[in-house]
């Protein structure tokens, strides 16, 4: 699993990267841009710090799980606040992408949990 935050937390931070890059190609870059970078930033430290402890790797992958449904939330209660404003803009397609990045790595955790516990239990 720690892996798999890291390959996620790439995701976003791509996304951030590519929304200021489109931002300063059309001269209204916003360090706003940047949010999923930051969720992005903060998986990947936590999924790096849990492949090297072994004794950590439990909580740090639920605290990334927490991140992550955040990064889900949070973008989609924008989205759905303006709903009926909504246009098509890159901010608009960053703000879905994280979304969905983020709601794909916590349904792959929660599996991924679940899993555990049966290997657990058996």
């Amino acid at each position: 699993m720690p892996s798999t935050s890291i390959t996620f937390g790439g995701l976003l931070i791509l996304i951030g990267i590519i929304g200021y890059a489109y931002g300063l190609m059309n001269g209204n870059a916003s360090l706003t841009a940047f949010i999923p970078s930051v969720f992005g930033i903060i998986l990947v430290a936590l999924g790096a710090v849990a492949q090297s402890s072994e004794k950590l790797r439990k909580h740090l992958m639920h605290a990334a799980v927490i991140i992550a449904l955040l990064g889900f939330v949070m973008p989609l209660i924008r989205l759905l606040s303006k709903f009926n404003e909504l246009t098509l803009s890159a901010a608009v397609i960053a703000q879905v992408a994280m979304s969905l990045v983020c709601l794909v790595f916590v349904i792959l955790s929660v599996r991924s949990f679940m899993d555990a516990r049966r290997n657990r239990a058996n």
